[in-house]
């Protein structure tokens, strides 16, 4: 598939200047310490529980989610275990409380930010998306999550910004099975500043109403609803701005079977396996499979992202 690229947008122009100055105040007074919630409806993140002033989101999905138990209990987190029933049964091993993050990079503000504080200024949004693995399963989840573009305007990239790295947090006491070398660990991932820019890239921190689960990537995760879930990085603690294609783990272990892009294409086949069709998890195993979408569905929003990029070669 072949489509045409359009002019990529500067970083300069992705906020409105009164909106960042009113957020680069609260850095400036505090140095990237605590920060002072905004007026009006601000995130909250408390160590477990449900999650307060959470607004519903126009981009959702129409389909009926899977439940809590679905989500929860069959997922990938290689850290926490190799088998999709692993991440739930070694959840307790991962201690998301306290969480600091650090952000580097072509950015005007950078440096280390404790999560919970951090989080005070934005708005949280429910967002129900369609959710596809690249071992041609799917499910439908409902995220609670910042969107991405919002804190990636808070830093401020520059002019030479073209890429967000992130950066999974590296400890084989919490993680054990990092021990393990099925990766080169740290797990890293990253997108084009228009992919984390658009307004379907949220950083999530809740599923379900209720604060992220420890199997599910807490405290904080990526969420790209048109690529493959291997791209939604979990557990972050870096996020860096560079101006060349960041290494991604999937792709440093195998460039063949796993892209940089790695955008849900029923056209391109993995080596191993069709991508045309998938199983939604919770239908049953003897349910029929159903068509897989372009860009998971989300083609009408995302396509012109890829203009011009022959979506083959660049998979």
């Amino acid at each position: 598939m072949l489509i045409r690229r359009p002019t990529s947008i500067k970083p300069s122009e992705i906020t409105s200047e009164s909106a960042y100055l009113s957020r680069r105040e609260i850095v400036t007074a505090l140095a990237g310490a605590a920060l002072i919630p905004a007026a009006g409806r601000a995130a909250t993140l408390p160590r477990s529980g449900m999650l307060d002033d959470v607004q519903s989101s126009e981009l959702s999905t129409d389909e009926t989610p899977n439940t809590f138990e679905e989500v929860t209990s069959y997922n990938n987190f290689y850290e926490l275990g190799l088998g999709k029933s692993d991440p739930a049964k070694n959840a307790d091993q991962l201690k998301p409380r306290p969480w600091s993050f650090e952000v580097s990079g072509e950015a005007d503000i950078t440096g280390q930010f404790n999560l919970e504080d951090f989080v005070k200024p934005f708005t949280l949004e429910d967002r129900i998306y369609r959710f596809r693995c690249v071992e041609a399963w799917s499910m439908v989840i409902p995220w609670v999550g910042i969107p991405l573009a919002d804190i990636v305007k808070f830093f401020r990239p520059n002019s030479k910004a073209k890429y967000v790295a992130f950066e999974t947090i590296y400890d084989t006491d919490m993680l054990p099975a990092q021990r393990s070398r099925v990766l080169d660990w740290p797990y890293r991932e990253g997108l084009t500043i228009e992919e984390a820019t658009h307004p379907l890239t949220i950083m999530a921190v809740g599923v379900y109403g209720r604060v992220l689960p420890n199997q599910n990537g807490a405290p904080m995760r990526l969420i790209v609803p048109w690529k493959y879930g291997f791209k939604s990085i979990k557990s972050i603690v870096g996020i860096r701005f560079t101006e060349q294609q960041p290494a991604t783990s999937w792709n440093l272990a195998n460039a063949r079977e796993y892209g940089f892009y790695a955008n849900v294409n029923p056209e391109v086949d993995h080596p191993r396996w069709s991508q045309a069709r998938e199983r939604r998890i919770g239908a049953g195993f003897f349910a029929p499979k159903q068509e897989t979408l372009m860009f998971n569905g989300y083609a009408d929003q995302v396509a012109d992202l890829y203009s011009g990029l022959d979506l083959r070669r660049n998979f």
